[in-house]
């Protein structure tokens, strides 16, 4: 499903990505206890929930180590990542799965049992081109259950250049060598944030195709400039 010239592929499976992914998972924890917590389930419910563009499993582990009864269906595209996820989804064993399906496609893995009670995605959204964002927000919706929970934690495009702006500065408080960073990208660090990049949006269109797919009681519940975690039920 790539594009002419597209690079998505080696960079996905290439083993420094797949070393980078779960090296950072740790940074991402607090966001990702509350795309858990965000679930509507009591902490000892048994239900099963899709991880879409599941990576390494940082999304899943926190659920999983929120509701100890859940199970996990963690849909991925590399098969290196899905090797290092099982490294680091060890102290899961049984409680999850890998299946293999490219989100640039509408066909779904077979093996994929639906309705699923809940759906997440962590990181992965923001790399597909619009069309495909408005698509696979449909996808989800068909495949939950009535009252069934999707919730996306991602980044996002600023609106404008002004506000663009704005996010640059107050970030680079944080990270003070973050115009040098910017300013000396090595070829590998160039190519992996253009396909970090290219496909990126602004917040409102995906809070639109949500509602246009079904999705009901959408919110954006936790935003720190270009990060965001939004979601919505059936």
């Amino acid at each position: 499903m790539a594009e002419p010239g597209d690079t998505n592929a080696a960079i996905w499976k290439s083993a420094e990505v797949v070393k980078g992914f779960a090296a950072r998972a740790e940074q991402r924890a607090e966001q990702l206890e509350l795309v858990a917590r965000l679930l509507p389930f009591q902490v000892d419910a048994a239900f099963t929930f899709l991880d879409l563009g599941a990576g390494t499993g940082a999304a899943s582990s926190a659920v999983l180590t929120e509701y100890p009864n859940a199970t996990a269906i963690l849909a991925e595209y590399s098969n290196l990542i899905m090797a290092e996820g099982d490294k680091i989804l060890a102290p899961f064993a049984g409680r999850y799965r890998y299946v293999e399906f490219d989100m640039n496609s509408s066909e779904w893995p077979a093996s994929l049992v639906v309705p699923l009670d809940a759906a997440i995605s962590a990181l992965s959204i923001h790399h597909l081109p619009g069309a495909r964002k408005r698509s696979i927000f449909r996808e989800i919706f068909e495949r939950l259950k009535p009252g069934g929970w999707y919730i996306n934690y991602d980044p996002l495009r600023a609106p404008d250049s002004t506000m663009e702006s704005i996010w640059e500065r107050a970030n680079d408080r944080y990270d003070p060598e973050g115009p040098w960073k910017r300013a000396h990208r090595t070829p590998q660090e160039l190519a992996r944030y253009e396909n970090h990049v290219r496909y990126m949006i602004p917040l409102e269109p995906q809070l639109e195709w949500l509602r246009e797919a079904g999705f009901q009681n959408i919110d954006v519940f936790w935003k720190r400039l270009d990060w965001v975690i939004y979601g919505g039920h059936k």
